[in-house]
């Protein structure tokens, strides 16, 4: 298959436009369309077996987590808390060992290399490794589970994107239609896994696939509500986060703006940073050694700071209703991040969507607090709700669907629409003015993210 950046340029020094698709190539914007048949019937199939399969990784996440730190009716943060400092640290070293065999055993059963879910949309149709792929997502779920600072969606973003792929095999679909049901799948395996239907089919087309098209609108928003509606036969109908409806003020709004730009530039280098460590990850024999390392450190860590442990998602429901102190917002600004890091260089797999809205979290609520000094009166869950939203938002460079997840997430639609809008704005602004990569691109080269950029922006006849 010919790469993009082979691709002959003109005299320009662009690519040449890309030329006209067959009828039945392109995109079925109606049911008329010579391929629609083929093409929704694969968009169902992939909604309901990716929210078949995002409730039952879910599922066993539970109870993976529930047998490494038992305590019935509570989360993560409060079983670590009360668990003794010799569970902390045979836990994680088993989440290390796991790890190490995982990757090798892998290595063992299919040969061929690994592909992000963006580099497999981008370079290569869509087509992924599904052996490889699915392994690496059960692996994840097995690690967050035991405690691993990762996030639980990747894995049901790339069974979505699997079934998507071998749906598209199964319908004789072209590359175009193939690209654009593996950003669904995808996205559908994030609106399933956090009961986000909108703003799981938002995340697919800004992020994933890199436009707000509307020939891409529809396939979208029903791969993602019939993933949703599938999950929640098995998974809770509940938003994610429960805050209150929090009220919008003009301190609030003056904090947005200047806080916007700063969570811009702290997301620039986190991004880098995850650049480097998902580079950095061990081969050869260290693949073994290097994860019961970097985790041992990690629950020697969370001994003492029990909130580094998991997605985040405990200590970010707490921060979001203000009940973090101020220097444990500090502290833990520092710690997530470096554990998140220490994850990744280790070749643990997993997701970074719910970590980096906890790292957001705790640096709004930092600038927050140090704000209230001088305009008091917001609350402070207020600010830390509004950086875990302009990080994310930075991090992903997908600004409208943040805006939506946030809002799915927290089911609040109005109360800080404004001040969301402000500090996402700023905070994509500046991040994408110095660094075009996103966190979804942490595994491409330059040359790679330029040829995609040449791709996106690329106009059809």
């Amino acid at each position: 298959m010919t790469s993009p950046l082979d691709q002959p340029r003109s005299a320009a020094g662009q690519p040449p436009l890309e030329p006209a698709l067959p009828a039945t190539a392109s995109i079925p914007a109606t049911l008329r369309h010579p391929a629609a048949g083929r093409f929704w019937l694969a968009v169902a199939l992939t909604g309901a077996w990716t929210g078949l399969g995002a409730a039952a990784l879910t599922r066993l996440l539970e109870l993976v987590q529930h047998l490494a730190w038992p305590a019935p009716g509570d989360g993560l943060l409060a079983a670590a808390e009360r668990a003794g400092a010799a569970r902390h640290l045979l836990v994680l070293l088993g989440a290390g060992l796991v790890t190490g065999l995982g990757q090798v055993l892998l290595r063992r059963l299919s040969s061929a290399n690994g592909i992000d879910t963006t580099e497999a949309i981008w370079f290569h149709a869509g087509r992924m490794p599904a052996l490889r792929t699915l392994g690496s997502a059960l692996l994840s779920v097995l690690i967050v589970g035991m405690g691993a600072s990762l996030g639980r969606e990747g894995a049901p973003k790339q069974v979505g994107a699997v079934l998507a792929n071998a749906f598209s095999d199964r319908g004789g679909l072209s590359d175009e239609q193939r690209r654009l049901l593996v950003a669904c799948g995808a996205g559908a395996g994030m609106g399933a896994a956090y009961g986000v239907p909108l703003g799981g089919a938002l995340f697919a087309l800004e992020v994933m696939r890199g436009a707000l098209a509307l020939r891409y609108v529809l396939p979208a928003l029903f791969a993602s509500a019939i993933a949703t509606a599938v999950s929640w036969t098995v998974l809770p109908d509940a938003p994610t986060y429960l805050v209150p409806a929090y009220a919008t003020s003009a301190s609030v709004v003056a904090w947005a703006l200047l806080a916007g730009p700063i969570a811009g530039l702290v997301s620039v280098g986190y991004v880098r940073l995850v650049r480097w460590a998902d580079g950095a990850r061990p081969g050869g024999w260290r693949r073994l050694l290097a994860p019961l390392g970097a985790l041992a450190v990690l629950g020697a860590v969370s001994i003492w700071f029990p909130e580094v442990l998991g997605n985040g998602r405990d200590v970010s429901q707490l921060a979001f209703v203000g009940r973090v102190a101020p220097a444990l917002l500090l502290a833990l600004l520092a710690l997530k991040p470096l554990a998140i890091l220490l994850c990744i260089r280790s070749g643990a797999p997993g997701g970074l969507f719910t970590p980096s809205l906890t790292v957001g979290g705790m640096l709004g609520g930092v600038l927050g607090h140090a704000w209230s000094w001088a305009w008091p009166g917001v609350p402070p869950g207020l600010f830390a709700l509004l950086g875990a939203g302009a990080v994310l938002a930075a991090t992903t460079q997908g600004p409208i669907s943040t805006v939506v997840l946030v809002m799915e997430l927290t089911g609040r639609d109005r109360s800080f629409i404004l001040p969301l809008l402000v500090a996402v704005g700023t905070a994509t602004l500046v991040a994408r003015t110095i660094e075009p990569r996103s966190i979804s691109d942490a595994r491409l080269s330059d040359e790679e993210v330029e040829a995609r950029r040449r791709l996106r922006d690329q106009p059809r006849r």
